[in-house]
């Protein structure tokens, strides 16, 4: 800050030396980049639940609890051996805990997966009425995750119906994933829903994202049309 403080007194001494450029403060969306920690972030925060859904298919919750908590543990022991954040374990143990802590309050293990459930409806509605209000969340995340905090799409329409093409097709796809989910847990087939939990969790999570890194790599690898002379 010292060093920061003494070169915004300074006067500009040539082009280069623009102090408000030198000092600009990150946006909300490059600060939200850094603490998310890019796609490894999001990968290890989501191992220790991973961990937790095979664990519970094949035995017991208590066992299944200790085996996913170990695994954090693990992700969290080798950050700090890399002297990297230990934030993302840490968001894997909150996940954990709230869904066993529901399960051991009710006495059901199926409880484990009520607060996906709830997450994965409220996530795809956010995405459809962002989509609704041209403000769509996967130009936002995009902005966060690979764009490094720019949203620089805001300002180029093509990008923009991109974006919010991207999002209902995220919406929709979250939406009748959980749908799923939701008929399991409501017919009480816990086994079932643990696999569901699986095999509609990353596969089409990765599918969305190769469909979704495609298209906007060939939208704006497309030339923009030029304007007619005299318009």
């Amino acid at each position: 800050m010292t060093t920061g403080q003494h070169r915004a007194a300074q006067p500009a001494s040539g082009p280069q030396g623009d102090p408000q450029d030198e000092e600009r403060l990150p946006s909300l969306a490059e600060q939200m980049a850094d603490q998310l920690g890019g796609w490894r972030g999001l990968v290890e925060s989501s191992i220790p639940v991973v961990v937790f859904v095979l664990a519970n298919i094949l035995g017991e919750l208590r066992p299944a609890v200790i085996a996913s908590v170990a695994v954090a543990l693990v992700i969290a022991g080798l950050r700090l051996a890399q002297r990297r954040p230990i934030r993302h374990a840490v968001n894997g143990l909150f996940g954990i805990a709230v869904g066993a802590a529901i399960a051991w309050r009710t006495g059901d293990e199926r409880d484990f997966y009520l607060p996906g459930i709830l997450y994965g409806i409220g996530y795809g509605l956010a995405l459809l009425v962002s989509a609704a209000v041209r403000q769509p969340l996967v130009g936002w995340i995009w902005s966060v995750l690979v764009a490094k905090g720019r949203s620089e799409w805001r300002d180029d329409p093509r990008l923009v119906r991109t974006f919010t093409g991207l999002t209902v097709l995220w919406g929709v796809v979250w939406l009748a994933k959980v749908g799923v989910q939701a008929g399991l847990y409501l017919a009480h087939q816990d086994t079932a829903l643990g696999v569901a939990r699986l095999a509609l969790g990353y596969p089409p999570y990765v599918l969305l994202l190769l469909i979704t890194v495609w298209t906007v790599r060939r939208v704006t690898r497309e030339p923009q049309p030029e304007a007619l002379p005299g318009a």
